[in-house]
């Protein structure tokens, strides 16, 4: 979920299509992260999977996509983490990304086309 208010924030302080090249970029780094992500958990790599849920808070929060950065976050600063948790919590943050990038097509589409 896009936080309230930040869509209208970016509509105010960027070109509609500035917007398009930030949430493209957005879309194009969830998509590779959450690939890397899942491969971390496959790989059982509790180290990377932090890493690669820092560099995901990290876009999630740059475009306002709480949820996502959230869940993201909180796998990554989990002190208890243990490698056969990796893949639930991969599928938990897939779905927050998912949501996230439905949230962003949705605010997209109702930009002006120019």
């Amino acid at each position: 979920m896009v936080e309230p208010g930040f869509a209208a924030q970016l509509a105010q302080d960027l070109e509609p299509e500035d917007i398009r090249l930030v949430l493209g970029v957005f879309h194009q780094d969830v998509e590779r992260l959450t690939g890397v992500l899942d491969g971390n958990a496959a790989a059982a790599d509790v180290g990377d999977f932090r890493r690669t849920c820092h560099a995901l808070a990290g876009a999630a929060g740059a475009v306002g996509a709480v949820a996502l950065e959230q869940a993201a976050r909180t796998a990554m600063t989990n002190g208890d983490l243990l490698p056969a948790q990796l893949p639930a919590i991969a599928a938990e943050i897939r779905t927050q990304a998912a949501a996230a990038l439905a949230d962003m097509a949705a605010f997209l589409a109702a930009l002006p086309q120019g």
